[in-house]
This record gives C-alpha cells, structure tokens and sequence, in this order.
C-alpha cells in the first residue's frame, strides 16, 4: 500500500479551516478525500505542500484569499425586483444565474444576502471570497488511484454507482 503522496494517489486527509484569528470555517466533520495531481480538487498550495507527504504527517497552510476563494468582487453583487423571487424569500437561500453582460452558459450561484421593501440583494461571491485561510490537515491515508478514478479526475467511492464528485474544499473558486 502507497504511504507517500503522490500524483495519481488517493489522498485521506482529517482537517480543519480557520481565519488567521483562529476562528473556526470549516470544523472538517468528515475526513477529506482527493485525487491528488493537478486535478482541481484542492487548492493548490495545499496540494503543493502535500506532495511526497506520508501518513500521519501533519500540514498547516496559510492561504490568502487569491490562492483560495478569491477576492471579493464587488461587481458580483447585484439588485433585482423582488417580483421575480418566490414568495418564500430569505437571505441565505441561493438560485443559479448569469451575471450581468456574460455569456448565456456562465451561470454561477448567487445567495440572498438582502431582502428590502421591493428589491433582493444577491451575491455572487463565495461567502469565503476576500478571507484569508489557515488549513490544517493530517494525511490518514493514501493509495494508488484506479485507472477509472485518474481517467474521470476525481476519486469514487466504494459504493458508487455515479460519476458524483467526492467532498473537496478546492472545487469552489
């Protein structure tokens, strides 16, 4: 069994995610599982430190917000008539849409950040865009990927019968 990660590995990661003030983002519930080799399933700078990292190791990563969720644009924030919502409306629920001048197929998630008289408040952004991270993760376990999981870039799990995506943190910017 492979113990060094490397590309072309399964990697198991236990970690977590907080603010450079060491609050807490993401508490990592569930181990992470990637594909680790430029697959876009991790950022990365984090996949660059765990490269030739073995089991048991642990890495601490500071990203800033361009190597992670990126930064906040403010352009992506948009105000439309409530009229074109469902009655049932609050901030926080989110709805597919192409920004403003884009191409027809540039849909992106947009949250509701903002319900007055009227208008809705949408963003675009991810709700991490403009924070810097600190990543902490120790690798569990590693194993050579199957020919399937590197030919469709992304691992599948033991009882999957889809092409579904497995949990990864890198996927969103």
């Amino acid at each position: 069994m492979t113990q060094t990660i490397l590309k072309n590995t399964v990697v198991t990661l236990d970690y977590s995610v907080t603010d450079p003030d060491g609050n807490v983002v993401d508490p990592g519930e569930k181990p992470m599982v990637y594909l680790h080799g430029g697959y876009g399933d991790i950022f990365d700078k984090i996949e660059e430190v765990l490269q030739g990292k073995n089991v048991g190791e642990t890495i601490k990563v500071k990203l800033q917000p361009e190597e992670a969720f990126g930064e906040y644009d403010p352009e992506l924030v948009q105000i439309e008539p409530r009229n074109r919502f469902p009655k049932e409306l609050e901030i926080g629920m989110q709805f597919e849409g192409a920004p403003e001048e884009s191409d027809e197929d540039d849909f992106i998630l947009y949250r509701v950040t903002d319900i007055a008289d009227d208008k809705v408040v949408l963003d675009g952004n991810h709700p991490l865009a403009g924070t810097a991270l600190v990543f902490t993760g120790t690798v569990m376990e590693v194993r050579p990927a199957s020919e399937e999981e590197i030919a469709h870039g992304h691992v599948h799990e033991d009882d999957d019968d889809e092409d579904d995506l497995t949990l990864s943190i890198g996927t969103s910017h």
